[in-house]
Order: structure tokens, then sequence, then C-alpha cells
């Protein structure tokens, strides 16, 4: 049964959020079990609560989860309505809140959204233990819509659902969860933070530029901020990949036959044989990736197309989908991809060719790209549009209304940049990410702020690493401990710690951009044996 709550406030509880505010982070406090269920008792009409329970200690979870520590789980709807397509939408969210709280609060950004994950604060998993685990009070989002799929992006063709899903989410979810945290422990959070990647990234770059006032550090991995332009470069990939597909018998391009896996790996142990040891060490990652300067051109067969060589049709795509798209003019719309190792990776084929020996296509740029463009990136939305025929200068324009809404590329960050911290990271082998989009962006950012801004944003680059986690790379690494160091102790991330499973018994060190890590001599698999330089 829903039940309908509402938050109260007072002069009283306002100097309490002053004082807060201002104080520095607390010792671990502990909440009345009983206070969990009272939550339900609140009412509001454009609040809806759906659970409001207690949730015991589980010291022995299931396989691949962590222990769960007691704490209350909250479940509600913000501002429920009936849509424009007569469908029911809400701004759901999922509030964790820990008996034992140590003050701080975290948003966790979403992936595609549509889906309300659980409110762990683990940024894809990545991060161990939890912030739930640690303390933290963690709320995640589904964005203002429920959807079938990853793929479905069918809540566009309602214009709140859009802004919802645009910015609208972030900042009410943010500050009615602030309200509930405050209502159950009394006080409100000492530090507030937002951890997410892909689209959480995006959410993350967005709180820095319109609500820097919200959290106190930001984590944002891989970030999806130039959304649009993604789903124009998903279009473009595909149009670029279909002009030299073979056919199937009904004429439709097979996209999965353009590269076997033979050429994609080719080209991974040609870029990696040419630039692995532009950093002073072999090691399998390519640090120096701007020093690269691979061209597919040099594996373009002489003759005939073997094992050995590319044809001359590839070597174009190649260097079409690695440029990213541009109008007539050659003037780019999105930014350029890395030449990297994951070029290799399962990821990469999934996202641009797909498996399909057939022309019923099943890769990501086919699916979630162009439901994106269709429902979401075009205005007004146009369910039927062919992204094959998006035209590069025609059809730009009928983004720029989303782009103004939910694309996180602004680069004056002045607010933000005098009180908070953010760390900025992405996978240089990120398969449906630009590196040049986000570097282009981070280096607007210093030339807008001012130099200064580097000491509260930094850019990490993980090479070899796909998009939020995966490929050949040292993907592990606890952006939260180094998020925290930079908020609450000072502690700038001048080089983080990275593992990963596909490097056992290895470390690295990320660097902050544009600084890379360099080989000094000494035990090639330990981190202190490499240094942060230009």
């Amino acid at each position: 049964m829903i039940t309908r709550i509402n938050i109260l406030h007072s002069c009283c509880a306002a100097v309490l959020a002053t004082a807060f505010a201002q104080a520095p982070a607390a010792a671990d406090e502990i909440a009345p079990a009983s206070n969990c269920g009272a939550l339900a008792g609140l009412a509001r009409p454009d609040f809806l609560v759906e659970t409001a329970d207690l949730v015991v200690a589980d010291p022995a979870p299931a396989e691949n989860r962590e222990p769960l520590s007691e704490h209350c789980l909250v479940q509600g709807v913000l501002d429920p309505r009936l849509g424009a397509d007569g469908i029911r939408y809400g701004i759901g969210f999922e509030l964790r809140m820990p008996t034992v709280w140590n003050g701080r609060f975290a948003f966790q950004g979403g992936g595609m959204d549509g889906v309300l994950n659980p409110a762990l604060g683990d940024i894809f998993g990545t991060l161990t233990p939890s912030a739930l685990a640690r303390g933290f009070a963690v709320v995640s989002t589904d964005g203002g819509h429920r959807g079938q799929s990853l793929a479905d992006a069918s809540f566009g063709i309602d214009q709140q659902a859009r802004l919802d899903y645009a910015f609208n989410a972030l900042d009410r979810v943010t500050i009615k969860a602030k309200e509930l945290i405050e209502y159950y422990y009394g006080a409100r959070p000492t530090r507030s933070y937002l951890l997410g990647c892909s689209n959480g990234g995006r959410q993350g770059l967005l709180a820095a530029q319109r609500y820097p006032r919200h959290f106190d550090g930001i984590v944002a991995g891989d970030p999806a901020f130039k959304l649009t332009q993604i789903a124009m470069d998903q279009a473009w990939n595909v149009q670029v990949i279909a002009r030299i597909a073979p056919q199937d018998v009904s004429g439709r391009p097979i996209l999965a036959r353009v590269f076997s896996d033979a050429d994609l790996r080719l080209v991974a142990d040609t870029v990696l044989r040419r630039c692995d040891d532009l950093d002073g060490l072999a090691d399998g990652m390519i640090n120096d990736w701007r020093a690269c300067g691979f061209d597919p051109g040099e594996l373009a067969c002489a003759g005939e197309k073997t094992d050995a060589c590319l044809s001359q049709a590839q070597v174009a795509a190649l260097r079409d989908l690695h440029t990213g798209p541009r109008n007539s003019a050659g003037e780019p719309l999105y930014g350029a991809f890395a030449y990297d190792t994951g070029i290799a990776e399962p990821a990469w084929r999934g996202i641009r060719l797909g498996t399909s020996e057939t022309g019923e296509w099943n890769a990501g740029d086919t699916i979630i790209g162009f439901a994106n463009l269709r429902y979401y990136a075009l205005t007004p939305p146009d369910p039927a549009f062919d992204p094959l025929i998006f035209d590069f200068d025609r059809d730009v324009k009928r983004t720029r209304q989303t782009w103004a809404l939910g694309d996180a590329d602004a680069t004056y960050l002045e607010t933000f940049a005098r009180h908070g911290k953010m760390i900025v990271y992405h996978g240089l082998s990120d398969q449906g990410m630009a590196t040049g989009a986000l570097t282009d962006w981070y280096e607007q950012v210093v030339a807008d702020t001012g130099a200064s801004v580097r000491d509260s944003v930094r850019l990490f680059l993980v090479p070899g690493m796909t998009h939020c986690g995966g490929g050949r790379a040292t993907d592990r690494f606890d952006m939260l401990d180094a998020i925290m160091a930079w908020v609450e102790e000072g502690r700038a991330p001048d080089r983080i710690l990275a593992t990963g499973k596909n490097f056992p018994g290895v470390a690295r060190p990320l660097c902050p951009y544009p600084l890379v890590a360099r080989y000094q001599g000494g035990d090639a698999n330990a981190a202190a044996s490499f240094a942060c330089h230009e």
C-alpha cells in the first residue's frame, strides 16, 4: 500500500542545518530503529512512500554480495503524475540509512537510468566496501521514469520526463534525501558526495555546473556528458560501418562482418607494439597515448586482403570511427577516440558491430544509440526516424534543445571550485565515450575558470579500460577514499593507486591529466617505480 508522507520544517531545523554545514565530520551516530517505520507516518501529496522498513544486518549474504549492516530502507516517488503518453511517471528513489551512521551522504549516480538500482554507493561494483558499508547514507534514483530495458528511451515523448532525466531528478532527489536524513537522524549530513559512472558521470559534471552547492565531493567516471552528441556519434558509426558492410539476402548490411576478431586483434597488437614503451616500459599498457601517433593506414594491404592486413575500406572506416562525426565542412561534432588495446575487447565489438550474422542488428550503437536519438536527442521526438539518413549538416539543429537541457558541457566552474572537489576519470579504451571530447572539455575548464581549478577538479585517464571498467587495464581503484581525503583532509590526489585482475600482481599510478605515468626503473610491477610527468 502506498502512503503519502511529508517532511516538516521549522526555524530550529534551519538553524541545525547551518550548524551542521559548518561543522567537521562527526563521530558515528546511532539512529533509533523505531524511527524508520515512523517515516511512513508523514504525509504529502507530491511524495509517495512505498517502503519504510528496517533491514536487519546480513553478515553472510549470497555470493558476490557484500555483508550489509542494519539500515533503514526508504523507497518512494516524487511528483507522481500521468504523462502526456498516458503512462504514469514520477521520480523514483531509494534511500538507505545505516543505523550506525558516519555523518556522510552519497548520491549514487545512475547508469542509463530508468531502473531503480540498490542504493549501495559502489560505482558499478568498483568500490569495496561500498559507501553504505562504510557508514554513508546513500540514495539512488531512476531519473524520473521506469524503462523496459536499457534501450527504452520512449520516456522522451513526455516533456517533463525529459526534464527529470536531464537534470531535475538529480536536484529533487538530493534535496529530499537530505531532508529525510535530517528527520531520521536529527542532523543533516556533515559532508555530501556524488559517486557515479556513465550517466552517473554526466550527473556528476552536471552537479558541479548546475548545482555547485549540493555536493562537497564528486567522483564522475566515464561521463556521458555530451549525451546528444554521443547519439549523433552512434548514428555516424553505423553509417560508416554500413557503407562497407556485406549485405544479407534482403539487402540489409551485416555490420558484424565488417571487421573480424582477427582484424581487431591485429589493430590492438600493432598499436601496442608501436606505443607501449613510450612511457619507458613495455608492459601491455599505453600510458603516453598522446604521443602514440598510430594510423591504421600502416596496416593497409598492398594487394589482396589477408589476416595480416586491412583493406583500404577498413582503414578508411577505422579513421572515421576514431575521428568521430563531422559536418560537410570537416568540423568535429563530438570528439576523437584514442587508439588503444580495447578495440580487441568484446565491449568494442558489442557497441560498434554486434554479433548478428544478418541485417537484424544487435550492436549497442543501433539499439541504445538509435533509441536515444529518436526519442531523446531529437526535438520533437521522432520514433520513426531512420538514423541511417541522419544528415550531419541539416539534422544537428534538431538536437539543440536537448543539448541545452542535459549535456553537462559547461566549463565555468567558479562556484564549485571555491568549495568542492571533483575527480573525473575515463578509460582510454572506452568504447562509447570519446577521450578527446573529455580532454577538450577539461582544457576549456582550465581556460575559463583559471589554472587554479586544477586544485579542485582533476581528470585521470586509465589505459586499456573500457566503459566504467574492464579491458586490459588496472581498472580497480578506490575513488571514494581519494575524494574523501581531498575534501576532508586537503590531500590532493597527485596519483591514485590502481590494480586489475588482467594484470595480477601489478600496480600502477593513475596520474592527473596531462601528466603520464612514466617508468623510472626498479620493480616493473610496482607503482613506486613510476612517476607522473609530462
